[in-house]
């Protein structure tokens, strides 16, 4: 069974928001690291030359490490990334059980999805800024479309999913009204009904 509430957006934006100052940090980190080593290996500047060279460099040396974060966090005996830990939150599958790397790794994969998108057409429009593919417009409005709807389907729904936690069987839940309740009891929303 599902323990806890389910979390309401608000909460899931802070506790993003606070995985976000340790993603910053990572981010300047590869920064200062990709200044140093252009610096003393000019020719490195070739795997970001090309759209998709560029892509692929930035998706293994920024996505992917970002990606594993969540994977390896959400799907550990804590079950949350730092920032969901400081919000009392925690991820599970839909019937409460621990994700495994598997299920966290669709869920996550689902997640960035937008971001992805975002970053492939803005490799594009870098690459040809005068005459940029027609269709990037429709691959960003497709990135405010996907953002919007998983911030809607995470305020609407009764259990407080994303789109991208419905399609990969999970919720978010917090203890912070029920921490001790025991992993049998039932989960309450934030319209106060019991869920089975």
């Amino acid at each position: 069974m599902v323990t806890g509430t389910y979390a309401p957006l608000r909460s899931r934006v802070i506790a993003f928001a606070y995985d976000y100052i340790l993603i910053a940090g990572y981010l300047a980190g590869t920064v200062a690291a990709g200044m140093l080593l252009y610096a003393s290996f000019p020719a490195t500047a070739a795997l970001f030359a090309g759209p998709v060279s560029g892509q692929l460099a930035a998706f293994f040396v920024v996505t992917l490490p970002i990606g594993l974060y969540f994977i390896l966090t959400e799907s550990s005996a804590r079950q949350a990334t730092w920032g969901k830990q400081r919000q009392g939150l925690h991820v599970t599958r839909s019937d409460g059980a621990r994700l495994s790397v598997f299920r966290a790794a669709g869920r996550t994969a689902l997640k960035f999805v937008p971001w992805e998108l975002a970053h492939t057409c803005i490799w594009h429009l870098k690459a040809a800024p005068q005459s940029p593919p027609s269709w990037t417009t429709w691959g960003l409005a497709l990135v405010w479309t996907l953002v919007g709807a998983n911030l809607a389907c995470a305020w609407l729904s009764p259990t407080r999913q994303a789109l991208y936690d419905r399609i990969a069987g999970t919720v978010v839940t917090s203890r912070a009204a029920g921490a001790g309740a025991s992993s049998h009891e039932r989960c309450a929303p934030a319209g106060g009904r019991a869920i089975m």
